[in-house]
């Protein structure tokens, strides 16, 4: 069956309305007919098995005739990327929603060389990223994308996390897979990626202190567009969500 994300605004009473001009298109594309069933989620976990029984010009009448068992993880984790260079972020977003994480917060230190200047235009296409590849995978559950914050600010919330990872190049002693197998009842979790250029000693000497675990992740050095999704999927592998 093919799937269709909808706000929640528009499942009610036991109707669904799909009414998105890009998936009202993809719907006649699909040449999906009257009768047939398809998988509608809204987004925030909940999926449903709907029958479409009314084909209008710009929207589709779906009735829904069953509620799905929830796919989602029961782990929420957050990613806390430095502000990679060019396209990099696009790549962490897709595949970090592949992996289950449940929001992705840009971040701007000491050592980030990109100008951000609210550049409404990348967040839109990483948010895009993250919904395409929500559908594609069948998740229930749109990964939010937020807006860049401060180092300082970041700080301020490593203390509400259950644990929050800091993957480090020059850590060797503390292995991240250790941690998640001496206590897998973590339910919060945050994880937070250096830039190209790294971490500089103040950033994570501020960083620990508010309680950050500094972690190796292996013997070799990751990019940064590669250190936050293998981060994620040691995480979800531990934490039995995959594998």
């Amino acid at each position: 069956m093919h799937k269709f994300f909808v706000p929640p605004q528009n499942i009610f009473d036991d109707k669904v309305v799909i009414e998105d001009k890009e998936d009202f298109n993809h719907f006649k594309v699909l040449h999906i007919k009257k009768g047939e069933s398809i998988i509608v989620s809204d987004g925030m976990g909940n999926d449903y098995e709907a029958e479409v029984y009314k084909i209008d010009k710009d929207k589709v009448t779906a009735k829904i005739v069953n509620i799905l068992p929830p796919v989602e993880s029961n782990i929420d984790v957050t990613l806390y990327q430095a502000l990679p260079k060019s396209t990099k972020m696009d790549l962490i977003v897709q595949k970090c929603t592949e992996l289950g994480i449940n929001s992705i917060v840009p971040v701007i230190t000491e050592r980030v060389v990109v100008k951000w200047d609210d550049n409404s235009s990348k967040l839109n296409r990483w948010r895009r990223i993250a919904y395409e590849s929500s559908k594609q995978c069948r998740r229930s559950r749109i990964p939010q994308v937020h807006e860049p914050m401060s180092f300082e600010e970041l700080l301020n919330l490593i203390p509400t996390y259950d644990i929050f990872i800091l993957p480090y190049e020059t850590e060797n002693v503390v292995h991240l897979k250790d941690i998640m197998r001496a206590d897998n009842n973590f339910k919060k979790i945050g994880i937070f990626i250096g830039p190209e250029g790294g971490f500089s000693n103040c950033e994570i000497i501020k960083a620990t202190e508010k309680g950050a675990r500094v972690v190796t992740l292996g013997s070799r050095i990751l990019r940064t567009e590669t250190a936050g999704f293998v981060t994620v999927s040691i995480i979800m592998y531990e934490m039995g969500d995959i594998g």
